[in-house]
């Protein structure tokens, strides 16, 4: 789509904002940049014609400033406990569409709660975890459960080579501990519980050429709000590789780094996403490079969708709700590898 149409990117100088911004540009789309912290929208815009908007969750005259004139908002900046409800509020005032990349749990939730109605009423669509975590997953699901109505369960598996964290992921990590007293969180009989068990570390069987592999067992991550918002499956799972847990457990790992002239990192992942109802399974897989890279397609193809009518409702919805998941995840090559399997 693109045709030179504004699309505000809050917390646009953020490691996954410039992704963001960078694919917006490719695609054709304007990223109005916009951001807290006025000096480094002004780096980020440096040699370029794009419209700098600083702005800030606490001053909502300057999040309806930054959202004039814009067709959709995508928000990148974390911790969305904080950020998530000011800029979906702005975006409501603005008539437009919000997205957001959030991978906080409880976040995720409070927009489902929060703002369902209000965004139904107005017509308009809010999209939180758009994202390589609660987005890909939920799309990967979505794609495997194909003609089914209802599964007994869904297992999400996370193949990581490895997680070097953002300042952000590290910044979004310690409100969620905190909102949850230190407890760790899964989804089971339909609802999400919150507990102290320790986490088992189990034996995952990723497709070729991965094989075998270590995985720390309900590493909880955003699908099991995504995933259960739309379908019928009471048991939702994920699990993370252990190299990828033990690195974004140690306060020492360093943030990623770029290795390639797009600023991926070398990080590389495989999604091993896998429905069970009875004794029949259904997988689909995704592989690809950067977490943190890849979001940027995923919430980019997003607006793009939302803005071109290629959606199934309004309100606020997860990416499995709101577009064919088949055809989203094929639109995503070259970014990611798909496979399905029934």
């Amino acid at each position: 789509m693109g045709s030179g149409i504004r699309v505000a990117v809050f917390g646009a100088y953020g490691h996954t904002g410039r992704f963001v911004v960078a694919e917006l540009r490719e695609r054709g789309f304007v990223p109005v940049l916009s951001g807290r912290d006025a000096d480094r929208l002004k780096a980020l815009a440096h040699g370029t014609d794009l419209d700098v908007r600083p702005a800030s969750v606490d001053d909502p005259a300057s999040l309806d400033r930054t959202l004039a004139g814009a067709a959709a908002v995508i928000n990148c900046a974390g911790p969305f406990a904080a950020t998530a409800a000011p800029v979906i509020e702005a975006a409501l005032r603005a008539g437009i569409p919000y997205v957001d990349v959030a991978a906080e749990i409880e976040a995720n939730a409070d927009t489902f709660a929060h703002f369902a109605g209000r965004a139904r009423a107005a017509g308009t669509v809010v999209v939180p975890a758009m994202a390589f975590y609660g987005g890909l997953g939920d799309l990967l699901v979505t794609a495997a459960m194909g003609d089914w109505t209802a599964a007994d369960e869904a297992h999400v598996a996370y193949g990581l080579s490895g997680w070097h964290p953002t300042a952000g992921t590290r910044a979004a990590g310690a409100v969620s501990r905190q909102r949850r007293d230190g407890r760790s969180v899964r989804y089971r009989n339909g609802r999400l519980e919150y507990h102290r068990d320790d986490l088992p570390t189990l034996e995952w069987t990723f497709p070729d050429p991965m094989g075998p592999r270590a995985v720390v067992g309900e590493f909880t991550m955003a699908d099991v709000v995504t995933v259960p918002s739309h379908l019928d499956i009471p048991d939702v799972r994920t699990h993370m590789a252990v190299e990828a847990a033990r690195d974004i457990a140690a306060p020492d790992t360093p943030a990623p780094a770029a290795t390639d002239e797009h600023g991926r990192s070398g990080q590389t992942f495989l999604v091993d996403a896998v429905v069970r109802s009875g004794a029949v399974e259904r997988r689909a897989v995704a592989r690809g490079r950067d977490i943190y890279a890849v979001t940027a397609p995923l919430a980019v193809e997003a607006v793009d969708r939302v803005l071109t009518g290629r959606t199934r409702t309004t309100g606020v919805a997860s990416a499995g709700a709101l577009f064919d998941a088949p055809d989203f995840l094929r639109a995503l090559s070259p970014h990611i590898e798909l496979e399905l399997f029934s």
